[in-house]
């Protein structure tokens, strides 16, 4: 008797590639690496096996879902050191935006907006809790008409705030980040937590 055919595990990258792509900004190289690709799983392999990791991390930013994405943004950015002056603010900042995680209601994620405004959006913590805000159903005041953001909104933000993360400090470090950074994201995708411990001095 045969066994039972094993379940496949749940990813949480999006298999839509068609929707992806137009925000990957690829060369010629990353375009011709990307030919045939069937979803975003097998996407995400080429590049890194090509080399082009900030594309694979673009890739991961719009793939994920909202949540998953800003989550995955925060633990970037609590593995670097923070970047500013005061790197209690950035961190209060990215608290915000992991609490709309957590509680991703639409006072929360308007809050996380207020954090990254008062730090000037200079930060990658500050890129993560945008990437709250524009996950919700409008962009304007409450009391005001509805202003939708695009659905690649978070994506952009998300991949911004990965891409500044991994660009604080000595710029030997980012292609070793970048690799962790793509480790945290695939542990998220399959259901984990994807933590990063803060990088040594």
């Amino acid at each position: 008797m045969a066994s039972p055919p094993t379940p496949k595990t749940a990813n949480k990258l999006s298999d839509d590639l068609a929707r992806v792509l137009p925000h990957l900004q690829l060369d010629d190289q990353g375009r011709s690496t990307l030919v045939g690709a069937k979803d975003s799983i097998e996407a995400l392999d080429r590049l890194e096996r090509a080399g082009l990791l900030v594309e694979a991390t673009r890739l991961i930013a719009h793939a994920l879902p909202a949540r998953e994405a800003v989550w995955w943004a925060c633990a970037c950015s609590r593995h670097t050191a923070a970047s500013g002056t005061d790197p209690s603010a950035e961190a209060k900042v990215r608290e915000a935006a992991e609490e709309w995680v957590r509680k991703p209601t639409d006072e929360q994620r308007r809050t996380a907006m207020k954090h990254a405004e008062s730090a000037g959006f200079g930060s990658a913590e500050a890129w993560a809790a945008v990437g709250a805000f524009w996950s919700g159903d409008s962009m304007a005041p409450p009391e005001a008409p509805k202003v939708p953001p695009q659905p690649h909104f978070t994506g952009l933000a998300v991949a911004g705030s990965v891409a500044l993360a991994a660009a604080r400090g000595p710029a030997v470090r980012r292609d070793d980040r970048l690799m962790r950074f793509l480790a945290s994201a695939k542990d998220i995708a399959a259901g984990g937590a994807g933590r990063l411990e803060a990088e040594p001095d």
